[in-house]
This record gives C-alpha cells, sequence and structure tokens, in this order.
C-alpha cells in the first residue's frame, strides 16, 4: 500500500503509532506470494509484500521466514540452496562486479592493467569497466557458479566506482554502459538481475534491472531515488542498521519497499518491517 496525497511523486507517512497498528492490521489480511516458477520471475502485484533475508557472514540460517534470501554464492552450499529451493524461496547471489578482493577465489583471473585504486574499508579494489573484454569472461564464470549451486538471480555489488575513488579515468557514461551489459549478460545466463546501491544511476537502469536492493536509504534521506523501481511494480529490497522499526519501517513501508533491520555485519539477525 502506498501512503500518500497528490502526484505520482509525492508521499505522506501517517504518525508513527497509528501507521504501524494499521500495517500490522494489514499483514494479517497479506495475500498468498505466487511460487518462484521461472527463477526471473518477479510478478508485479507481490513486489511489496516480499520478506527477505540478507546473509553474508556466519552460519546460514535456513528457517528464516523469508521468502527471498541474498547470499554469498561461494560459502552458501548446493545443499542449503536446494534446501531453501524445496521451501519455495528465491534465491539471490551477491556478485561483486566492479571490484575485486586478494582473497576472491578468481583474484589472479584480474590482471593489474584492470585494477585501480584499493578501497580502505574493504580491502576491494575497484575495476576499469571499461575493459569489457578482460573482465566479461571472469563475471560470466561468477554468474555460472551462482547458477550451478541453483541461485535464480543475482544482485550487482559495486556498480558504482565512477562516483567513488577508483583511481581511474571512469565517468557516468562509462559506468551506465558497464551497468546495462553485465544486466544483460546476467539475463543471457537465465539469473534475473538486481541493482545494490547506485542511486544515481537508479532513473536510467530501472529498466534494466527487475529488482534493487539499498542500503539506509530512510537514514540518509533519499529513498525517493528508488521510486522508478517502485513505479514500474519492481521489488525494492530496504535496510537500515540503526534506529527502532518504529523509526523508519512507516517511511519505507510507505514508499512501498520491503524493509528490514539488519547488524552491519549481515549476520543472520534480522528484524522486519510488518509487510502492508
Amino acid at each position: 500500500m502506498r501512503i500518500g496525497l497528490g502526484g505520482p511523486r509525492v508521499r505522506r507517512v501517517l504518525p508513527a503509532g497509528l501507521a504501524l497498528t494499521v500495517l500490522v492490521s494489514l499483514a494479517a489480511c497479506r495475500p498468498d506470494l505466487t511460487p518462484p516458477g521461472a527463477p526471473t520471475s518477479w510478478p508485479s502485484a507481490s513486489a511489496r509484500f516480499w520478506q527477505w533475508q540478507w546473509q553474508l557472514d556466519g552460519t546460514l540460517d535456513l528457517t528464516v521466514e523469508a521468502e527471498v534470501f541474498v547470499l554469498d554464492p561461494v560459502t552458501t552450499t548446493a545443499a542449503q540452496t536446494a534446501e531453501l529451493r524445496s521451501l519455495d524461496r528465491r534465491l539471490v547471489c551477491q556478485v561483486h562486479v566492479g571490484s575485486v578482493h586478494p582473497q576472491d577465489p578468481d583474484a589472479t583471473r584480474f590482471p593489474p592493467q584492470v585494477r585501480g585504486a584499493t578501497a580502505a574499508r574493504t580491502g576491494r579494489s575497484w575495476l576499469d569497466v571499461r575493459r569489457w573484454d578482460a573482465l566479461r569472461p571472469v563475471l560470466a564464470d561468477r554468474f555460472r557458479l551462482c547458477r550451478g549451486k541453483g541461485f535464480g538471480a543475482v544482485l550487482l555489488a559495486d556498480a558504482d566506482g565512477y562516483a567513488q575513488s577508483p583511481g581511474l579515468a571512469l565517468d557516468f557514461d562509462d559506468q551506465l554502459q558497464f551497468n546495462r551489459r553485465v544486466a544483460a549478460l546476467a539475463s543471457s545466463l537465465d539469473l534475473s538481475p538486481g541493482l545494490l546501491g547506485s542511486l544515481g544511476q537508479v532513473a536510467a537502469l530501472a529498466p534494466d534491472f527487475d529488482f534493487a536492493v539499498d542500503e539506509e536509504c530512510v537514514r540518509l534521506k533519499r529513498c525517493d531515488k528508488l521510486l522508478p523501481f517502485v513505479d514500474a511494480g519492481k521489488p525494492v529490497f530496504h535496510v537500515e542498521y540503526t534506529g527502532a522499526l518504529t523509526d523508519f519501517c512507516v517511511t519505507s513501508v510507505g514508499y512501498g519497499f520491503a524493509s528490514i533491520r539488519k547488524n552491519r555485519t549481515l549476520d543472520a539477525w534480522r528484524s522486519p518491517c510488518p509487510s502492508p
């Protein structure tokens, strides 16, 4: 349910206590979700009803009550994905398409010529996204690993190097072309492409991607940048790392997002907002 009045880009939220009471009541009337079916299927009528989990650290909790799981394709086993698929869970593998870490299993496949600066916080080196001929084979193999383990979708991480300090002369158009190429590559391998971050390009990229994942748009006051996905009936999976649910759920659910509270380590713990 979108809470708001006026034009298509204007949202108004209810007072926190009243709105959350309404949301909890509506959750009891929540329609049954369409089973996963084809891996690229995200029924638009269900976009805002998904419950989701994002776990990249710690022992994987297969019992989480969520329809969508975003996981690491390297550490997640085929047995774990098989069990989740038997429960009709939608599986999304997170793949770093614009960076490489020394501990990545395929790190040696990226020659020095395609590497830029190393981010101090993550230890990941940015990649020269203009070198498509060099990057495509490695990315294709990363995606094939996802498919081989039973994932049906891929979340593209570090797809915004142009807006960081990559140590490379990348511009908006370089990144845009690369992101579209990677989305097309994923689709060609029967993986539904999703976009992580890169809010500066969402308006241009929403037609090329099937869903989006956002971090802290409420705290950073930039949720409106994700509206091209919402208006197209595509899921937006949103996470906040600070604050109580009452601090952000009314805003994010009002925008039509599927929202949760997580630890920054992205371990198994989660606290979901009520679904509309």
